[in-house]
């Protein structure tokens, strides 16, 4: 039997041309258990075509897609100090940081970058949920001030996508302190006069939204996100009731005026440049017309549109 599967079945499967199939050829689609070609999801930016669920996507790729034809410049973060607590749980610290490296690519949780956006310049910061939960550290904390720093040395406004299950608890109390120097960094961002746009992607959780994450003039959401502080789950545990449906998902939070919209991941773009044009006062032939934005968009550039 060895000699049949090992030998004779790989020479037969060779001469007829047959090749394994790729594993991630097909997604299936979270709500309605549809099967989406991996092709046709890619080129609609990770969105289920038939339900309009947000599937998660990486930092790289949500750049990619949100720079005009792609094209950015990555910033460079700080060092920080690797596991300063020398924590340990069911592994080490060092080794889930190695593992999450491995796994992403990437350094940490923030990736920063410049481009332009409709023709206009940002700057950029992305959270990644794959790293670590998309969790806020040290090293995430001093790369988002980066980022911060970066939009106020170049005169740029910052559009910054959330998404994170809060602080990273192997930094302990040093995690929580990115809370209080992420504040700052925004509240220099306005001090300058510059615009700072806040995407809540899914999840946005824990510490994050009790600092940076809420701290926007302008709050975007996508659509069916998770946005909160605890937990829904801990919340019905704490107060012993059921809580409503759709309680903390995007639309919910923007009927009860905790974001200002709920926009698409295909409109983000438009949506955004339209928005960061009326605020940085663009001249009014590069000004969108408010019939070509999406309608959450267009009310509420008219509201803040200059007199």
């Amino acid at each position: 039997m060895n000699w049949i599967n090992n030998y004779v079945r790989p020479k037969i499967n060779s001469m007829l041309g047959r090749r394994d199939m790729p594993e991630n050829l097909w997604i299936k689609d979270p709500e309605s258990g549809e099967m989406v070609f991996h092709k046709d999801l890619e080129s609609n930016q990770y969105v289920i075509p038939s339900s309009g669920h947000h599937m998660k996507i990486s930092a790289k790729e949500r750049l990619r897609y949100f720079f005009d034809n792609g094209h950015y410049e990555t910033i460079e973060n700080p060092k920080a100090v690797v596991d300063p607590l020398k924590f340990r749980d069911e592994k080490r610290y060092t080794d889930r940081l190695r593992d999450a490296k491995t796994k992403t690519g990437m350094d940490d949780a923030i990736v920063n970058a410049t481009g332009t956006i409709d023709g206009l310049p940002i700057v950029a910061t992305v959270q990644d949920f794959a790293f670590m939960g998309g969790s806020l550290g040290m090293a995430a904390g001093d790369a988002i001030i980066r980022g911060f720093e970066t939009a106020v040395e170049q005169q740029r406004p910052l559009v910054l996508f959330a998404a994170s299950g809060g602080a990273r608890m192997q930094e302990g109390i040093l995690s929580l302190m990115q809370l209080a120097r992420t504040t700052v960094a925004v509240d220099r961002l306005k001090e300058a006069g510059l615009p700072y746009i806040v995407v809540l992607t899914n999840p946005t959780t824990g510490g994050v939204t009790a600092s940076y994450a809420m701290l926007g003039d302008v709050h975007i959401a996508e659509p069916g996100a998770l946005i909160g502080f605890a937990g829904p789950r801990v919340i019905e545990q704490t107060i012993r009731e059921k809580l409503p449906e759709g309680f903390q998902r995007a639309e919910y939070l923007m009927d009860h005026g905790m974001v200002d919209m709920v926009v698409s991941r295909l409109e983000l773009k438009a949506t955004i440049a339209g928005l960061l044009k009326i605020l940085t006062h663009a001249p009014a032939a590069d000004m969108p017309a408010l019939a070509d934005m999406t309608p959450p968009a267009a009310e509420l550039a008219d509201s803040r549109a200059p007199a």
